[in-house]
């Protein structure tokens, strides 16, 4: 019995401890954001892409397939998307495609304005792997994931995350 009141005792000790400590301090109570993984990639127009090259600027980062009916759906709205945060968010499309001549005849009818490369599962794994598509990534601008989406992306509230990451 005199062992089960302890416990409890030291158990609240510490909870009241920790709650002051937070108080008095300040002390935000979050989650680490995990960086985002650092790719060194080559675009579809032979053009190498480092993913860390766009530290200071929010960087989507979009898994999608020019078969995936969703994905393409959303093209029009990313192609948006970089027209209007021009210098301050950067789009990525990785494409799960395996057939690049098709990749290349979509990217080139849908004037795509932000970097295409062809994806692999290698590429995937580096973010922990890819359940579905489309997969969206948002990264701010010190490289650290602060948010994704599987499935279709919500625009508007992707819109106001963007923001709420700008400086």
């Amino acid at each position: 019995m005199r062992k089960a009141v302890l416990f409890v005792l030291v158990v609240l000790a510490a909870l009241v401890t920790y709650r002051v400590a937070n108080r008095r301090f300040n002390l935000p109570i979050q989650p680490a954001q995990p960086s985002a993984p650092d790719l060194s990639l080559t675009d579809l127009n032979g053009d190498p892409i480092h993913t860390s090259s766009y530290r200071g600027k929010i960087l989507l980062v979009n898994f999608w397939a020019a078969w995936c009916v969703p994905c393409r759906q959303e093209i029009p709205e990313f192609i948006s998307l970089q027209e209007k945060y021009p210098g301050k968010v950067q789009i990525i499309g990785i494409s799960l495609d395996d057939n690049e001549s098709e990749l290349r005849k979509f990217y080139k009818t849908q004037r795509i304005n932000y970097p295409i490369v062809q994806g692999n599962l290698k590429i995937a794994d580096a973010y922990g792997g890819i359940l579905g598509l489309p997969t969206t990534y948002i990264i701010d601008a010190q490289g650290r994931i602060r948010g994704h989406q599987v499935g279709s992306t919500n625009f508007s509230k992707l819109d106001q995350q963007i923001k709420g990451l700008l400086p």
